[in-house]
């Protein structure tokens, strides 16, 4: 090997350990801080903790890999709020593990350094890495989707197939959201010579046998409860007639320049418009083919959000393969795009720490007007005592609630509510999993403590039972002069009136004229 080879393999050896060490140092202190993280769970995931308590392969809203994750992580270290979050950390070092190795196999160690460091550090990983999330799970196997993916067209063997196979199944498994990695391999069958020779052949056919049978188990659970994870899945999309709202665009558009950075996202952009100057052009284009796993995603959410409505995280998976497309646009050319790739990391992770340091210290929030961002993450604690207080001191059956996010909080932290714990069921069919799972019986005869989140459902919630009684209510302060606020009711012989259409109507009537006049 000439002096200059040496060299250069010296340098790339420099460049994966540089990625190794980064990736090892922010995960180390990411995990510390949530070790010493003052905010409750949020109710999504008190949720998946609940989930976790009772494995299956599926739940109303979501498949069930992160239930799993959960439980094996309180199984191993007890169950607290550090031990539930923990998985995401881990997660998110393993998308940047294979973001490194995938930038090196397109590029070089050096491309795929940026390219995880990008990831690690954009607004959103950070937000990301204090709460436990499916995202987090499904960029891990989407990432690791890639890697496989990227190694198989370049004549990848059997281990690049199969982990293909197992990345795409476990994706689903996390998040439904990884057919858009399968759109974007359709896509590139279609338009990417490499790709389709690697996949159009016998390890191609056992890639997606075997993405299919980690699949089999959730949809069969799903054939056998009514397709309820998919029915929520396209309920999601809540496309109720008018098509025309800019406003929702224009806040998501907002979202993704704000999560992912926004130079970055201004450079991510500016790449898509150069790689689909010449569409065509695909043999070997390792940018084009970055494209075809990541525009897409951003396409069809814009297209959601103008026609309905989409949460920013709806696209977070347009970030993995843009990372790399990113990382290898500004690593290349003149010295500017360099600078411009350091500042915006720069600019990224002081948004990173500005967010930590507010959501680790509620002083700081309260001072910086910021608390009302964290009322939802609070005094949970605090809230199930006084939950727990008013049951013992009425003695109670059970516990109604109204709200399905305060029933999973108290799920988490209420262990000292005696009484059984109810949802309160508002429409005809299940509209969550505290709805599927924990309704209150419709012969209930006992007499049950009312905790009421929901002001304009107090009176539909009237008259589902025999007697409804004032119990008095409950006030938590959650910061910055705010409070959680229940009315207390006692209840006692529930005869839940059939939700019928003409039920539905009258009951929208009474609520228009209800806010209207400014009634609670």
């Amino acid at each position: 090997m000439t002096e200059a080879g040496h060299r250069t393999d010296s340098i790339d050896g420099t460049w994966l350990r540089a990625g190794l060490v980064f990736i090892a140092a922010l995960t180390l202190v990411r995990i510390i801080l949530l070790a010493l993280s003052p905010v409750d769970l949020y109710p999504d995931e008190a949720q998946y903790w609940v989930w976790s308590q009772n494995l299956d392969w599926g739940y109303f809203s979501k498949p069930p890999l992160i239930a799993w994750v959960i439980s094996a992580s309180t199984s191993l270290l007890g169950v607290t709020d550090f031990a539930i979050r923990l998985p995401s950390n881990v997660f998110h070092a393993f998308t940047g593990l294979f973001l490194l190795l995938a930038g090196s196999r397109l590029d070089a160690p050096k491309t795929g350094f940026w390219a995880a460091v990008i990831y690690l550090t954009m607004p959103g990983a950070w937000l990301s890495a204090g709460i436990i999330s499916t995202d987090a799970i499904l960029l891990t196997f989407w990432s690791g989707a890639l890697y496989a993916m990227i190694r198989l067209r370049q004549g990848g063997g059997w281990a690049s197939a199969i982990g293909l196979g197992a990345a795409v199944g476990l994706g689903f498994l996390a998040k439904y959201a990884i057919i858009y990695f399968v759109i974007g391999t359709g896509l590139a069958i279609a338009l990417d010579p490499p790709a389709r020779r690697a996949l159009l052949s016998i390890r191609g056919l056992v890639a997606g046998l075997i993405a299919v049978t980690f699949l089999l188990p959730n949809m069969l659970w799903n054939a056998a409860n009514d397709f309820a994870t998919v029915q929520h899945t396209a309920d999601n999309a809540n496309w109720d007639g008018n098509y025309f709202h800019f406003d929702e665009l224009a806040d998501f558009l907002g979202a993704q320049f704000i999560g992912y950075g926004p130079a970055l996202f201004g450079t991510l952009l500016a790449g898509f418009w150069l790689a689909l100057k010449r569409p065509f052009a695909m043999d070997g284009n390792n940018r084009l083919f970055l494209v075809l796993y990541s525009l897409p995603i951003l396409l069809v959410v814009s297209v959601q959000a103008f026609i309905s409505r989409a949460h920013a995280n709806w696209a977070a998976a347009t970030y993995v393969a843009a990372s790399l497309l990113v990382a290898l646009i500004l690593m290349s050319g003149r010295p500017w795009r360099r600078w411009m790739l350091y500042i915006s990391v720069a600019v990224s992770c002081t948004i990173g720490i500005v967010f930590t340091s507010v959501a680790m210290s509620p002083p700081l929030a309260e001072t910086l007007g910021l608390s009302n961002a964290f009322k939802r993450v609070r005094n949970w604690e605090e809230t199930a005592t006084a939950v727990a207080d008013a049951a013992s001191a009425g003695e109670y059956d059970g516990v109604l609630f109204d709200d399905r996010n305060v029933f999973h909080e108290m799920q988490r932290y209420g262990g000292g509510i005696e009484p059984e714990l109810f949802m309160w069921q508002r429409f005809a069919a299940p509209h969550n999993h505290a709805d599927q799972t924990w309704p209150l019986p419709l012969d209930y005869a006992g007499s049950v403590l009312v905790v009421s989140h929901r002001p304009l459902d107090t009176h539909r919630l009237r008259e589902d039972f025999e007697t409804f009684e004032p119990a008095g209510e409950i006030r938590i302060p959650v910061g910055g002069g705010r409070e959680r606020v229940f009315t207390l009711w006692r209840a006692q012989g529930h005869q839940r009136v059939e939700r019928t259409p003409e039920y539905e109507t009258r009951w929208a009537e009474e609520d228009a004229r209800r806010t209207a006049a400014g009634e609670n």
